[in-house]
């Protein structure tokens, strides 16, 4: 199965079920799955193996755990650390 975004416009308990069901037609050899989503959590939970691109360029590749540490992921989704605060005007 190839799904682009299927989780858009189910609300939390709904990605959530439906990770499960998809989790299960892999679980139990009936299809293969492509994941294109931008849900996060629906990644984390369900995917074996993460491709992540930013602008095109493959960035990160591995298991879920292994790329949400990754700090190019983080440079390119959170962008870099802001500075502290200085704590008052100049």
């Amino acid at each position: 199965l190839l799904l682009d975004e299927p989780a858009a416009g189910l609300d939390a308990g709904e990605s959530r079920a439906f990770g499960a069901r998809l989790r299960s037609l892999v679980d139990e050899g009936v299809a293969t799955v492509l994941l294109v989503d931008h849900d996060v959590d629906l990644i984390m939970r369900i995917c074996d193996d993460v491709q992540v691109l930013d602008f095109g360029r493959r960035i990160a590749s591995g298991p879920p755990s292994t790329v949400r540490d990754d700090p190019e992921v983080a440079r390119a989704y959170l962008g870099t650390a802001a500075e502290p605060a200085t704590g008052g005007a100049s």
